[in-house]
């Protein structure tokens, strides 16, 4: 190979293809070192160098060195070239994986240039990505040639080939947003703590400053909510709730539940729950749509909250009291204490720590294994009753369109309500402390 081509081969691969020279040099000599090994044997020890500053080529067979004749005639001219163009093929995707590798969880933004069974295909400089129709936003719909911003969040390598995964739907792309629209956040001046998100719905995101002087809320809303508006539009509308971030779980929890106002917080740290008693007006508003306030809230402070009034705590205290006494070996004392430390129902107490509640009633080991296999043995009796009256519920709720029909004068221009029929039906206990034998 002449050496001032071979030097110009390097440099076009360096430059178009966005490789180190070194790399290149090493692939080119290794090509050259398994081309020669196909002639003299795998077991021979065959060096080939190649000068960095001329192009010119050494090699060695056995420490004895070849002529360039002896290297041209023994080292295949296509072979080298095949074994050379999957060297740099592969260096090629070693460079395209540590470039996006190093993006992982960062922002990106390519154009669409096709759709595949609802995934899209990114085009990004150098390569192309999949964003899945698992990691897009729900509800969201895009079109060829649109710009689109994601986060990287896969990059692997399959044979020559590099596979770049997209998303738009975790929180990282959400905290990503944020840093590019709040310089404060990008200055460290403002911190994102903690984000829970449910992907097209709604996104809570706690922040704290490290100057007093600024309002970490304030500064995201921006003024008349500028700020935070761009990155609700790139969403789509989803919804955001930016509430000040506290180490204090008592106030913590209130903050993470707006805009419901809690009137107290219990916390019940063996169990991880925190208790937020509200009252009626504010329950509904506390819990959200199908839960999602205080699902999301739980997730941004780590704990289990529980909303309830302080009518329905008082009844689950008194319930507990009587089903824990119940149970053999545990006495008033000891019954009091687990409720101090938010134990209510049995399924709670099945999953306590042995050595929590040796200590906590100075029990035996074996006074301590009957206790729970016993709670056990009753949180599953709670459940076998719970479904039950799920079952007979639903059974109810359809067979009441059906008598009402059935029953229906053809003169009659108004039904009767139909709410008898399911009046009459029996409920099951509700709570599961309530399947003990006093309290039948």
């Amino acid at each position: 190979m002449n050496p001032s081509e071979l030097l110009r081969m390097v440099d076009v691969i360096h430059r178009e293809k966005n490789i180190d020279k070194e790399i290149v040099f090493a692939g080119i000599e290794a090509a050259l070192v398994s081309a020669a090994k196909k002639h003299y044997g795998e077991d021979q020890e065959i060096i080939i160098q190649i000068n960095r500053e001329n192009g010119t080529i050494t090699g060695t067979h056995n420490g004895v060195l070849m002529t360039p004749e002896e290297m041209a005639e023994r080292i295949g001219a296509q072979t080298a070239k095949q074994i050379m163009i999957q060297k740099i093929r592969e260096a090629e995707r070693d460079a395209l994986y540590a470039e996006y590798n190093e993006l992982m969880h960062q922002l990106v933004t390519g154009v669409v240039q096709r759709i595949e069974a609802g995934a899209l295909i990114i085009g990004l400089p150098n390569t192309e990505a999949i964003l899945p129709k698992a990691e897009q936003i729900p509800g969201e719909s895009h079109h060829i040639n649109e710009r689109v911003r994601a986060i990287v969040c896969e990059v692997k390598k399959r044979g020559t080939r590099v596979n770049v995964v997209l998303s738009r739907s975790r929180v990282q792309f959400v905290e990503r947003l944020f840093e590019q629209e709040i310089p404060e956040i990008a200055d460290g001046v403002i911190q994102i703590r903690a984000i829970a998100r449910e992907p097209g719905y709604r996104t809570k995101v706690a922040v704290s400053s490290t100057d007093p002087r600024v309002d970490p809320v304030g500064a995201c809303v921006g003024i008349r909510g500028n700020r935070i508006k761009n990155i609700v539009d790139e969403l789509g509308g989803e919804r955001i709730d930016i509430v000040p971030y506290i180490d204090d779980m008592q106030k913590m929890v209130p903050n993470a539940l707006q805009p419901a106002q809690v009137e107290e917080v219990i916390l019940c740290p063996m169990l991880g729950r925190a208790i937020a008693l509200v009252r009626e007006d504010q329950l509904s508003l506390a819990i959200g749509k199908r839960g999602q306030n205080v699902r999301l809230a739980s997730k941004l402070c780590g704990w289990d909250i529980e909303i309830m009034t302080r009518e329905e705590l008082d009844e689950q205290i008194e319930k507990a009291v009587v089903g824990f006494t119940s149970l053999d070996g545990v006495s008033d004392e000891l019954a009091e204490k687990l409720i101090g430390e938010g134990f209510l129902s049995y399924d709670d107490l099945s999953v306590i720590e042995p050595s929590d509640l040796m200590a906590m009633g100075n029990l035996t080991e074996a006074q301590v294994e009957q206790i729970i296999q016993q709670a056990e043995l009753k949180a599953e009796e709670a459940e076998r009753l719970a479904e039950e009256q799920r079952r007979r519920q639903k059974e109810a709720e359809q067979r009441a369109p059906a008598e009402v029909s059935s029953e229906e004068p053809e003169s009659s221009p108004e039904p009767p309500s139909g709410s008898e029929a399911g009046d009459q039906e029996e409920s099951a206990p509700a709570d599961t402390l309530q399947s003990s034998p006093e309290s039948e």
